[in-house]
């Protein structure tokens, strides 16, 4: 009876503390978004000038939360046919599991390095958070192609809301494993908190400034 009290009320947290998150992250992403106004433009300004035929904004379909698809928006960092010219790398991966990394990508630019280490490349996705598609913390939202090849395990992190940080991105990034990956985001998932959100949005900002494992 006790454990079903405990369990009871567990629960009854998560849901409050999902219910005030998105109107909290609502709220401060809209806020973002104006405050940032003045850089998005310059970079928007920037990413057209080298390159004025290809589109400045990257969409790419991701999975969210429940296996739900939504379109993600970045701004673009690789040459426009990128995706196209996958198939020619994916036998130089390296990370292990359901995940492509390729350190020195060739079809990312220069400007493109620049904002993937900044991960100023990222900014759009407050769009993405506004919408409730994303969340500003949580696990990164994957590509369609990595999840048929989820374990049931994998597909535990597909259970809440995506998230533009999470505690993968502060903790290593891409120079952890995909199972490390997983581990983290079923530990954030495991121990949903005001707290751990706190910590991992400050984490965040050192990973701005400082970016290490960022490619």
């Amino acid at each position: 009876m006790e454990k079903s009290a405990t369990r009871n009320k567990r629960f009854f947290q998560i849901k409050n503390y999902m219910q005030v998150k998105r109107i909290l992250e609502y709220f401060f992403s809209l806020i973002l978004l104006v405050i940032l106004s003045p850089v998005l433009l310059t970079l928007f300004i920037v990413i057209k000038l080298s390159d004025w035929k290809a589109p400045v904004i990257y969409r790419q379909v991701r999975v969210g939360k429940n296996e739900t698809t939504f379109v993600m928006y970045k701004f673009r960092t690789m040459v426009p046919d990128a995706d196209q010219l996958l198939g020619q790398y994916l036998d130089k991966n390296e990370i292990e599991g359901a995940m492509f990394k390729l350190k020195k990508d060739p079809r990312v630019t220069r400007l493109g390095r620049f904002l993937r280490k900044t991960s100023l490349d990222e900014l759009p996705q407050l769009i993405n958070v506004l919408k409730g598609e994303m969340a500003l913390v949580g696990p990164r939202p994957p590509l369609e192609r990595e999840v048929v090849s989820y374990s049931e395990k994998d597909k535990q992190r597909l259970c809440v809301t995506p998230g533009c940080t999470g505690l993968w991105q502060v903790s290593g990034r891409n120079e952890l494993s995909f199972q490390e990956m997983v581990a983290l985001d079923l530990y954030y998932i495991n121990n949903l908190s005001w707290l751990l959100d706190l910590r991992i949005i400050m984490k965040t900002i050192g990973v701005v400034f400082l970016p290490k494992g960022a490619f």
